[in-house]
């Protein structure tokens, strides 16, 4: 192809507008399903606020554990604010369309919060490990310098993950067909509006995704082994259960969240239709972050008294 036949074609490719299917198969179900997600966003986001207020405000949260947790927090609610506010639009809108630029960044912002959440998790297990066997060392090893270093290294390669995937597809050039068959502008559906066979995109793409999603998952994997053997020696029958209480609740988040990452970006196309793949992005983009607020509030001691407190002194200034 001729330098200007190429210039040409990233002019063409630049100037796309997609359209979103979104869940537009289901007419009938538009006011249900803004209720339903309008609820859900508003909870996670309140709940995750809540989380971060109370870490910020009580002295006795300043520590590696909840310094992680308030980053989760915040991460959740940026992981959460790319996709889910396009599907209270829509069932109000009949312009579902995006620009070529505004997909591209759709995807960047959404790979970039979910690899920061995939390594944030594997600290967070990393901590829990330290924390469970090195209890004599394990302010010293977990100092402010390595939290930060480890939230630091988070968001970095999440940003790498999401820059290099983004910058990849959206280099490709595009056929004539601009409808996304998806909510949002996930990886899957672009990929189908590429020119040509997409079997090599596809690999480069799964390989690189089963590397930055495995990877923490096996560090995660490790680090529960230790902390399983270490937790079985405990002679206290009350310890050991609040120890694998804790470890079962941050189990519980990481399997969550990795189990619908490898289905949607490890398994083929081929393997699922696009229809499943929505409902599965809808899972983890929308459902699972709920999460974080119910275990890590909901179920800690700490946090509910820390709240009841709080509730207890505004009661105290209003009355």
């Amino acid at each position: 192809m001729k330098p200007s036949e190429e210039g040409t074609t990233r002019n063409k490719t630049s100037s796309i507008v997609f359209v979103m299917l979104g869940f537009s198969h289901c007419p009938d179900m538009k006011v249900v399903f803004f209720i339903l997600f309008l609820c859900i966003y508003i909870f996670m986001v309140l709940g995750n606020l809540m989380i971060l207020v109370i870490i910020n405000m009580d002295p006795v949260f300043h520590t590696p554990m909840y310094f992680f947790l308030r980053n989760l927090s915040f991460l959740e609610i940026c992981y959460t604010s790319v996709a889910p506010p396009r599907l209270l639009v829509s069932p109000l809108s009949t312009d579902t369309s995006i620009t070529f630029a505004g997909c591209a960044a759709q995807m960047y912002f959404f790979l970039l919060f979910g690899e920061t959440d995939c390594c944030l998790l594997a600290a967070m297990t990393y901590d829990h490990y330290q924390a469970t066997c090195n209890p004599l060392h394990y302010m010293d090893i977990m100092n402010k310098k390595v939290c930060m270093q480890l939230a630091v290294s988070s968001w970095i390669c999440g940003n790498l993950v999401a820059l290099g995937h983004t910058t990849f597809i959206f280099s490709l050039p595009f056929r004539g067909s601009n409808v996304i068959n998806h909510f949002f502008c996930e990886i899957q559906p672009v990929l189908m509006l590429l020119c040509g066979d997409t079997y090599w995109n596809e690999l480069q793409i799964i390989l690189a995704a089963a590397f930055v999603i495995l990877m923490p998952f096996l560090l995660i994997l490790m680090s529960y082994g230790l902390i399983i053997s270490s937790v079985l020696k405990i002679r206290s029958a009350k310890e050991r259960y609040k120890a694998f209480s804790t470890f079962f609740s941050h189990l519980t988040v990481v399997i969550s969240f990795y189990r619908m990452a490898v289905f949607i970006y490890i398994c083929p196309k081929s393997s699922y239709s696009l229809d499943m793949d929505k409902v599965l992005s809808l899972f983890y983009s929308v459902v699972t972050p709920i999460l974080n607020p119910v275990i890590y509030s909901l179920r800690n001691r700490e946090v509910k008294e820390a709240l009841f407190k709080m509730r207890m002194e505004l009661f105290h200034l209003n009355s």
